[in-house]
Parts: structure tokens; sequence; C-alpha cells
């Protein structure tokens, strides 16, 4: 799908020539629509022959997934690694990206030395230690650090390489269920008819084809399921600013408008109605913000909210209510509340409020961090100065001694209180630390969800303003996917991204003194009431900036 290689009818002759003198045989096509599951089954090898651009839509992207996660085998020559950048799986099963070639100055064929690296594998038994070869030779990008090299080229030995002392020209990998080998060489019509390249290719063929028979049945090759297992229903429309779901067993499924609605849709009758209107304080971001029913709900009838209530001091409240199935809504008299997250309510922003569980009954509740973003320039809002708590979020998602800015795991009991589950980031007791804290540094955690099969906790990031980089204060906006198999500290509002660190900024003149660092946090906020001493900080899982 981009440039076309002159060198595609000789590869495509070549190997239908190999396949006659080596008893296997060979399909050759140009029609992306033959990858389908049912026509992959047929085959034990693809090959890639100089492919380039988007060659996949998405569907035969998973078709040829599952076709690797099977059982199945992978040869890319050449320009295979100028091919799908935008599919990232599709780089690691290659091994790497094209980088560029010579060609800038000098011709981008040239003759160099190759060296042996691994002459125990049948693509390299027959090469001597060192050889000459004349073909394009690629720089490599995103160069996986699981492939086993075969040969390498010496750039000394040409113009214009890139990569150094160390640049891969073949290797090979066993990589999710099935093998690939990618050779760099195929640019010109002479390598088809090079004595060496023959026993080279064939060599990498059977490699790639000499794994375990296909076997769809793999739980790896059930990775991705049918996009039509899918039924779309709507269950409400013109909903004002709605917030979180859940579904009950029988179907009917309970979710909340950020003001105070808690509506329930029955799939019986197909309608939805409102059940129950809480009195919630809906300046800014607060309101009724998460809302989930309790693992056994069928038998406990347990629903969970997480709001601002209008009546009693201005925290946030965790609380569990009784869902009456007489009236069809919540006892709002039967609510017992777990736990209070004070915040400010003077102004803005980030409340978080997600509720999910693990499969042993633990509670995860997210939290955003409180604070006012908008004098900050859009960077890590650290404001020093007194009386601006609101405005430092080193006093909530970096403070240890805070429930603000961070994702909570607890363990509800009967009676409506909670313990705390092992392996949280804080033992209990421990001083200037609150234990209910698993995740901390988090900016607007506005949505989480627990794999209930692994316990990896997932949530969206909204991220900072800023829509450039700056020299003086450190990075633009991003905003972030993250996941979390263990307790950890996640870095806002010290870092963005993967550890991208901000600056340490007097807002009392903007001066800016050092970098912060992820491997050694520190919080020095007069605003902070933790350890000042924070746990290195963990990268973003995906992160994307405010730009192309």
């Amino acid at each position: 799908m981009g440039y076309r290689h002159e060198s595609i009818p000789v590869g495509i002759k070549f190997f239908k020539d190999l396949s006659l003198k080596n008893q296997f045989t060979v399909d050759t096509t140009e029609n992306n629509s033959k990858f389908t599951d049912e026509n992959l089954k047929k085959y034990n090898v693809v090959i890639f022959m100089c492919t380039t651009g988007d060659v996949l839509n998405d569907s035969q992207q998973i078709a040829f997934e599952r076709f690797i996660q099977a059982g199945g085998g992978f040869l890319g020559i050449h320009a295979a690694a100028d091919t799908e950048y935008d599919w990232p799986w599709y780089g690691k099963l290659v091994g790497g990206y094209f980088n560029g070639h010579p060609g800038k100055n000098v011709s981008n064929i040239q003759k160099a030395t190759m060296y042996t690296l691994d002459k125990s594998h049948a693509s390299t038994s027959h090469l001597p230690i060192s050889f000459e070869k004349t073909d394009e030779f690629y720089d490599f990008k995103n160069f996986s650090s699981n492939v086993k090299s075969l040969i390498r080229v010496d750039e000394k030995t040409y113009k214009e390489g890139q990569m150094g002392n160390f640049h891969p020209m073949a290797w090979y990998q066993e990589f999710d269920g099935g093998r690939s080998f990618y050779t760099n060489f195929g640019h010109t019509i002479e390598t088809f008819s090079d004595p060496l390249m023959a026993p080279h290719f064939l060599g990498g063929l059977k490699w790639a084809a000499g794994g375990a028979d296909l076997n769809y049945s793999k739980e790896t090759s059930q990775v991705t399921p049918e996009e039509n297992r899918f039924q779309k229903v709507i269950l409400d429309e013109k909903l004002d600013e709605p917030t979180e779901l859940a579904v009950m067993n029988d179907g009917r499924v309970i979710y909340g408008e950020r003001k105070g609605k808690l509506k329930l849709y029955d799939p019986k009758t197909k309608l939805a109605k409102t059940i129950n209107e809480l009195e919630v304080y809906t300046k800014f971001e607060y309101g009724l913000m998460g809302v989930n029913i309790d693992p056994n709900f069928d038998q406990n009838k347990w629903v969970y909210l997480y709001y601002s209530p209008v009546k009693g001091d201005t925290a946030n409240t965790l609380s569990r209510f009784t869902f009456d199935e007489v009236n069809q809504k919540l006892d709002l008299s039967s609510e017992k509340m777990l736990l209070k997250v004070p915040v400010k309510r003077t102004d803005c922003c980030h409340t978080g409020g997600s509720i999910d569980w693990d499969k042993q009954g633990n509670l995860y509740l997210s939290t955003g961090d409180d604070v006012n973003p908008f004098d900050s320039d859009g960077f890590g809002p650290m404001d020093n100065r007194p009386n601006r708590q609101g405005w430092d979020a080193r006093a909530s998602s970096s403070n240890t001694n805070d429930l603000r800015g961070k994702i909570l795991r607890i363990k509800p009991t009967t009676e409506g209180s909670y313990s705390i589950p092992k392996a949280n980031l804080f033992p209990v007791g421990m001083a200037k630390t609150r234990p209910e804290i698993y995740v901390m540094g988090n900016r607007n955690p506005y949505r989480i969800s627990v794999d209930k099969r692994t316990g990896y906790l997932y949530w969206g990031e909204v991220g900072p303003d800023a829509g450039e980089n700056s020299e003086k204060y450190g990075p633009r906006g991003h905003d972030e996917h993250n996941q979390a198999r263990k307790a950890g500290y996640f870095g806002w509002p010290l870092f963005v991204a993967d550890n991208r660190a901000y600056k340490h900024r007097d807002f009392n003149d903007n001066s800016v003194t050092y970098t912060f660092d992820p491997a050694k946090p520190i919080n020095d906020s007069p605003h902070n009431t933790g350890l000042t001493e924070l746990p290195p900080a963990n990268k973003a899982f995906i992160y994307y900036p405010y730009a192309d």
C-alpha cells in the first residue's frame, strides 16, 4: 500500500520454485480479504513479501493475530518491517519497524560486510562467519529485546548506517503462541539469485513452519472476541450528565445522573424510570459520581453510591443502600456511610468517583485531586503560597495522608464499615499515611475497571491542559490510560505520561529550581501533611499528548 518493490514478482517466483524442490505448496495473493479464520487455517506460514503501509483492516488484523496465537508462522521479508505502523502487535511480531535507510547523500543500494552471529540456526548454518552482500540496509526502531539475532551488518563498510555497532539484519523469535522470522534482505532482484540467500530464506521458512500444529481452541486464540457478540440496546435518551451504571444478573441496569437522579432500566418492559432523586451538591463537578451494586446483590440487595450530600460537612461520601424490590427503588433510610473524602467545594475541580470490585470482594473507589488547575499555566499545579492548598495537588494527590487524587481499596463489612485488604500501598498504623490508598498520584481518574480474572486495575486519567512543552516548567498536557498490577504511585502532579517531569516551581515569583526525579520523588510542599519521600513513580500504561 506504499512504495512497490520491483523485486516482488521475482520473490514470488523464487518461493514457487523453492516449493517444487522442497515438498511444500505455496499460494500468493494481494487480496487482503483472504485474511479470515477459515482461510488462514489452511496454511502453516504467512509470508509478507516486501509489503508496505496499512495492508489489513481491523477484522483482517484480528484474523491474523488469531492465526499466530493458534501456532501459525510468519516470515517477513525486507519491507515487511515498513508495514502497519498503527498496529503495535504487528510491530512486536516482526521485531522492529523501518526507521530509514541510506539514500540521503549516497545510493540506497550498497555493498557491505555481514557477520553471522549464530550458525546453529537453519537459516544461517551454511553462511560463512563474514560475507559481503549488496542490498538496501534498513535502520530499525522499536527493536525488540526478545528476538534472537542471526546476522548483523558492519556499518563501517557502507555509508549512512544509523544503528551503531549492533545493526541486525535477520532474527527470529517465538511470539504470542506462534513463530516469527524476519530478514532484511530482498530489496534487490539479484537477492533472489544469490546462492547464499536461497538456503537462508528456506531455513527461515522451515523454522517458522516448525511449530506445533494449528490449534484454534487454545485460550490465547480467543483473546479478541467477535465484535458481533454485542447488541446495542438504548436504555435512555436525553440524560443529564450520566455518570456510572451497573448491570444486575437479571438484566436490569441501575444508573445515575450527576445532579442526583438514580434510574432503573427494565429489559422486560424496555423502559427506564427515575427511582430516586438524591439531594446532592451540584456546583462545579460535585454530585452523584459513582454507582455500583454489591457482588452478592442477588442475596443482599446492596447498592453503593459515591456522592456529595447537601447536608452535613463538605465531604464526598461512599454509602451503601438497600434496594427495595417491592417498590423498585433504594430505601434511602437504609444508608450506611462507609467512607468520607473531605473536599473543599469552594471552587472546581476533579472528583473522580468511580466504583468497582475485584473477585475477592474488595471495593475500589477513585477520587480526584480536588485542585483548581487554572493558575498553573496548564502545568503541574504546585502552588506553594500560603492558603493555596486548593491550587496544590501535592496537598492531595501526592499526599500520603489524604484520600484525594487516589484509587482507594477497602473490604466492606456486613455491618456497613470496612477493613483494609493486604498489599495496599501503606500498612495500617504507618504514620502520616492512609491505609485505604491503593494507587496515588492521580489527577482525575474519572472511570475505573478491575479485570476480574487478573485483578489488574485500569483507569482513564484526565490530563492537564498545557498545549505545548515548556523548557521552563515541563511537559505539555497528556491524557493517560493506566494499569496497576499492584499498589503504587503514579506521579501527579510531579510527573505525567511516561514520567515526564515538571520543574520545582516557586509560585511567588514563578522561578524554577530543579526537575523532579521519578526514582526518588520528594513532596516538600508546605501544604503536605504526609510523607516527604514518596514511592518511585510508575509510568503511564498508555499516554498521548494534546498534539499530533
